[in-house]
């Protein structure tokens, strides 16, 4: 409906379509109605939804086809959140635009942003993910940051105070994958570990436990690498070094595929 596709449609398509003719797409992620994508050239794409701003193209207007975001050619990666998206260059700053209502730009504001805005002067950021209204990203020290939303402790703060600025979670430096679903997160670290944390209401922490939400990093499994991790909204999957896959969550629509 709008335009996520990215086929120049609002149309629903039930089978896989090809967007446009190019052949040089390197990586794309997605949440709710919109899409960011990296090309190998560097440059940064978006289409879909953009009402607020999360297109980073400097309106609130949908985009029916890729549009590219300003004219760097030196983007090395990509994450988005619910309204909100971010970027990290080969240089290793980060940059975030969208929607902004809990800080989850990390730009020490509450303010949207229209264009991508460079997040502090450091130059060592190394991969970024977002949920419904914080962000996630790890450091080249393997070092773990969150910022945004914490009512039901996805930053891992061991509180529910928001954040407007990346605030490191705990100390350790041997922090691997990351991925955010919408209140809760999934991080392995670079040894094996599995640990997550965040709102619980479904079991997608993991842990077994009757809880809400854990405010801190709770460790799940521990094998000796961990190929995959992904969070769903509510639900969460990995794969481990054997190739084995494991799901737990909400499973409302059989997202689990047990």
């Amino acid at each position: 409906l709008q335009g996520q596709l990215g086929d120049g449609t609002t149309t629903s398509k039930s089978v896989p379509t090809q967007v446009g003719t190019d052949t040089n797409w390197a990586e794309v992620v997605t949440k709710n109605r919109h899409n960011i994508a990296r090309k190998t050239n560097g440059t940064l794409w978006a289409w879909g939804s953009n009402a607020f701003a999360q297109l980073g193209d400097g309106s609130t207007v949908n985009r029916l086809t890729p549009t590219q975001i300003g004219t760097a050619t030196n983007w090395q990666s990509i994450g988005t959140g619910t309204a909100h998206a971010m970027a990290i260059k080969t240089n290793g700053t980060l940059w975030t635009w969208g929607f902004n209502s809990n800080g989850q730009l990390g730009d020490g504001t509450i303010i949207d942003k229209g264009s991508p805005v460079q997040i502090g002067t450091a130059t060592d950021w190394k991969s970024v993910t977002g949920g419904s209204y914080h962000t996630v990203a790890t450091k080249t020290n393997n070092s773990l940051w969150t910022w945004g939303r914490n009512n039901n402790g996805q930053l891992g703060l061991n509180d529910t105070t928001d954040r407007t600025t990346p605030t490191q979670v705990g100390t350790a430096t041997n922090w691997d994958k990351i991925s955010s679903g919408e209140d809760h997160v999934l991080a392995a670290r670079t040894y094996g570990a599995l640990f997550a944390w965040g709102y619980d209401i479904n079991g997608q922490i993991g842990n077994d436990e009757a809880a809400t939400s854990m405010l801190i990093p709770t460790l799940l499994l521990n094998v000796n690498y961990w190929t995959d991790v992904q969070a769903g909204n509510s639900y969460s999957t990995a794969i481990d070094d054997t190739g084995k896959l494991y799901t737990w969550g909400s499973n409302f629509y059989g997202q689990l595929g047990n």
